[in-house]
């Protein structure tokens, strides 16, 4: 994400899903989830440690497993940084 300056919006950058996938925590330290068209880093969970949280794996879009069956709410990604957007 870059900062804005003077009149210019932040921009946000666009993944591809092959993209994400590559940060599924086994090929990199880098371990990300997508939720809502957002991209997040879920590195510093020790909940995802390996790329896996329970049966939801990282590197793909989690939007339609968590909608619907999920024991949390939507703001379960609150606490981490957005990467960016998911390229739809």
């Amino acid at each position: 994400m870059s900062l804005a300056t003077d009149n210019e919006q932040p921009t946000t950058k666009t993944y591809t899903k092959n993209q994400l996938a590559l940060r599924n925590g086994q090929d990199r330290d880098e371990i990300w989830v997508a939720y809502q068209g957002k991209i997040y880093d879920v590195s510093r969970s020790r909940l995802w440690r390996r790329g896996n949280h329970y049966e939801h794996w990282a590197g793909q879009d989690l939007t339609t497993e968590l909608d619907h069956d999920a024991p949390h709410t939507a703001h379960v990604f609150d606490n981490f940084p957005v990467i960016g957007q998911l390229q739809t």
